[in-house]
């Protein structure tokens, strides 16, 4: 009987067990996870779970009896130490070692570390995980003073949380504008007007030097000595891959793990998914890591696929989401390298989308409140569309009489 060992149990790795077992597998899997939780949706710890609205075991993927029932060894609160590929065994933290036929590395990411004098203090926090999710709950009071490191999603997401639990709220954003890495011009200025009209003190251009306190935090001085009271500071400057298991084995490393399209390393019996995974993307022609459930999920099933020997699944056109207050920004695509956008919508109306072009195709959208332009864009840039900039704009145009004329 073969074995698959699973190290990693986010949506990446979890997913790889779920589809082993629906298309038949009937090997071993055992799933090693460093967090004593059972395999969880990450996403909403930003979002519903920070606000406290959705309860930690509703974000479990199974109940605990699925896995017992569908024999999948769970090892929580359990890190992996050593990959020897020659032996095929994996060293875990108790000093064991787990023998595998195929293993797959989903060991995801970390928060990028702040290199500051006084990141180590009580009450600055990075929000990976459900007990760090908790610690910043925890410490959202209306009245205090909040700083948010990143204007990325998960800093957005945690300031509109924060601001709505009534806490004043201060956002440091070493870039020009919010979201700088993820959205075009347009969708920034809109999210930061919102966050500004909602009494976030959004700051651009701004460079952190230091957290000042005791044993506690009391506030951050920046580059120019301002400084800026504060009970609480959550960290989101991004994340990098946790590769260093597929270091230490040999097994190449090009910021992240490099896989082929079946996720597939350079070591045939071992494949990465998810965050930690560097990936070709088929829309573009180019590869790179995705931060995504999508990715996570669309892995998995690639994996689980290529490990059973099934044809290849249907590889998505990428997408990501960001909850902020009563707004949903869905994106579809990957805007790196655009020289066209077209708007549909006003900005004013709190409901448009952002199209960017490439030599004419569609290569990505940011839609704010606007599911069908979301929905519609995905179909387009998977055909290689080249829609009329005039149609895109005008409201008039129905997306699905868009997607009609570019039938691929």
């Amino acid at each position: 009987m073969t074995r698959t060992v699973i190290i990693g149990a986010g949506q990446a790795g979890a997913q790889v067990a779920f589809s082993l077992r629906q298309w038949g597998y009937d090997g071993d899997i055992v799933l090693v996870g460093d967090e004593p939780f059972a395999p969880y949706e990450r996403p909403p710890l930003s979002k519903e779970f920070l606000k406290g609205e959705l309860a930690a075991e509703r974000l479990c993927f199974k109940t605990d009896a699925w896995y017992s029932e569908n024999g999948v060894d769970l090892k929580l609160a359990t890190s992996a130490r050593a990959v020897d590929r020659e032996r095929r065994t994996v060293s875990v933290g108790d000093g064991s070692s787990i023998g595998y036929d195929h293993l797959v590395l989903a060991s995801g990411s970390r928060p990028r570390a702040l290199p500051i004098a006084g990141a180590s203090l009580s009450g600055v926090f990075e929000l990976r995980t459900i007990d760090d999710a908790r610690r910043i709950g925890a410490m959202l009071k209306a009245g205090a003073h909040a700083v948010v490191v990143g204007a990325g999603y998960i800093g957005l997401e945690v300031a509109a949380v924060a601001r709505t639990r009534g806490l004043e709220v201060t956002v440091l954003e070493a870039m020009p504008r919010v979201l700088a890495r993820v959205a075009g011009t347009a969708v920034s200025g809109f999210f930061e007007s919102e966050h500004r009209a909602r009494g976030v003190d959004v700051r651009c251009g701004a460079r952190l030097a230091t957290f000042e306190g005791g044993k506690r935090l009391e506030g951050a001085v920046l580059a120019d000595g301002t400084r800026i009271a504060a009970d609480i500071a959550v960290i989101g400057v991004g994340i990098e891959p946790r590769d260093d298991l597929a270091r230490a084995c040999g097994i190449e490393c090009n910021d992240g793990i490099v896989v082929d399209r079946d996720a597939r390393t350079s070591d045939p019996a071992v494949f990465a998914v998810g965050d930690c995974a560097r990936r070709p993307l088929v829309h573009y022609g180019r590869s790179g890591r995705l931060e995504s459930v999508h990715n996570a999920i669309e892995q998995g099933k690639l994996a689980a696929a290529a490990i059973l020997g099934r044809p290849r699944p249907a590889e998505d056109v990428p997408w990501f989401w960001s909850d902020q207050y009563d707004l949903k920004l869905q994106i579809a695509g990957l805007s790196e390298g655009h020289d066209q956008v077209v708007v549909r919508g006003k900005l004013s109306d709190r409901r448009f989308a952002a199209f960017y072009m490439k030599e004419g195709r569609l290569i990505a959208t940011d839609a704010v409140n606007s599911p069908m332009e979301f929905m519609a864009s995905k179909l387009l840039i998977a055909k290689r569309a080249r829609p009329d900039p005039r149609a895109l704009g005008n409201p008039d145009v129905s997306m699905k009489q868009i997607v009609a004329d570019h039938p691929g």
